[in-house]
């Protein structure tokens, strides 16, 4: 592939690694791949506009970077909730209680918990990461602020994520997903570098990416410590601690604007300054992706080519396997409920259609032995 198709290549997709699958996102859609316990993959489709399109203002410099971000935390979540719900609660029946939620207000009982997890997780996330941070530089500085109190308080912040990342990073699931989040990158780099998209291509690509979320909430860190210098130069904000407190909130969005706007750089060039920026988050990175095996990479390559159909046609063919999955795992569960065993269709050990991709290369037919184990819990994201 010649240079110049190789450059129109990059940036033109991005990713998420999911409980047992991968989210790939084009400009104007998104696919999920699930790697499903009886060996096949399903595959979902959406289309996806942003709000970026329809309003122009939202698309300018800084501003576009807030908007994405905030687009991004809905998808994950969407995403998320998909794959959850997939492995969870695919077989079970709803309680009077759930009916009545999703009656009354058109919403699951994982819904409601997937919110107020939220919520209690932002709430945490201010005190840890803004608070903690502050309160303890504002000690160790005698109470006011001195030249070298932001540089404290981006130091701790950069403590705490390494630690919640390498504690998590023990978790079965967890480090399923960090192989996951590793084919996400590697089938990426694969497209992106103009190789035919096979497990086996993509295996040999490197697992670390600049455009990755570790990345950007490293690059956040850093610019943090610089822009809050500068409002520290304002005599006021250095003595009164939730006047600071306050100003951080407030800046917040400038500050994840700036990070995009870095990290969309980034992934276009390479040069002395975005090598400084992108280290710390290139060197977490071996902490977020595991080296993947070919049928998560299977899964990334299936993910990526449904989110890019126009180049792909075997992408419709995957899409009608998980359609006909679906309907079969439905006849099934109605079956179940009106008390019959037998549905007359394929036993559900059996080996899906998409067992072996249009491309050939699928070590979905395993025995049981063979196959991972379908993860008991949920985890959370990264792109």
């Amino acid at each position: 592939m010649s240079d110049k198709n190789k450059s129109c290549r990059l940036g033109k997709v991005g990713g998420q690694a999911l409980l047992e699958g991968v989210m790939m996102k084009n400009v104007d859609s998104y696919a999920v791949a699930l790697r499903m316990p009886e060996g096949n993959i399903k595959v979902v489709k959406k289309e996806w506009t942003s709000i970026k399109d329809r309003h122009k203002i939202l698309n300018i410099p800084i501003i576009r970077g807030l908007v994405n971000f905030i687009e991004s935390l809905k998808l994950s979540f969407t995403t998320l909730m998909l794959s959850t719900e997939t492995f969870g609660l695919e077989d079970e029946e709803e309680s009077k209680f759930e009916k009545w939620l999703r009656e009354k207000f058109g919403k699951s009982i994982l819904d409601f918990v997937m919110v107020i997890s939220t919520i209690l997780g932002i709430g945490l996330g201010i005190g840890i990461f803004f608070f903690l941070p502050l309160l303890v530089s504002q000690k160790a500085s005698g109470g006011t602020t001195k030249w070298y109190s932001t540089i404290i308080e981006g130091l701790i912040k950069m403590g705490i994520f390494v630690l919640y990342i390498w504690a998590v990073s023990f978790m079965k699931d967890i480090k399923r997903t960090f192989q996951y989040h590793g084919a996400e990158h590697k089938s990426i780099a694969c497209y992106e570098s103009g190789d035919e998209l096979t497990p086996e291509n993509a295996k040999k690509h490197t697992r670390f990416h600049p455009r990755c979320g570790t990345s950007f909430v490293f690059v956040m860190l850093l610019l943090s410590i610089l822009v809050y210098a500068l409002v520290y130069m304002i005599p006021v904000m250095r003595e009164n601690l939730w006047l600071k407190f306050g100003s951080k909130i407030i800046i917040l969005p400038l500050i994840v604007g700036l990070g995009y706007e870095f990290i969309r750089y980034a992934g276009r060039h390479d040069n002395v300054i975005v090598k400084i920026f992108s280290f710390p988050g290139l060197l977490m990175q071996r902490l977020t992706t595991k080296e993947p095996d070919l049928e998560q990479l299977e899964v990334a390559i299936y993910s990526l080519k449904v989110a890019l159909s126009d180049e792909f046609p075997e992408a419709q063919t995957y899409l009608d396997e998980s359609k006909a999955y679906d309907e079969r795992k439905a006849a099934e569960r109605e079956a179940r409920r009106n008390g019959v065993t037998d549905t007359g269709a394929a036993p559900t050990d059996a080996p899906s259609d998409n067992a072996a991709g249009s491309d050939g290369h699928s070590p979905a037919n395993k025995s049981e032995e063979e196959r991972p184990a379908t993860p008991e819990g949920s985890d959370a994201q990264n792109g």
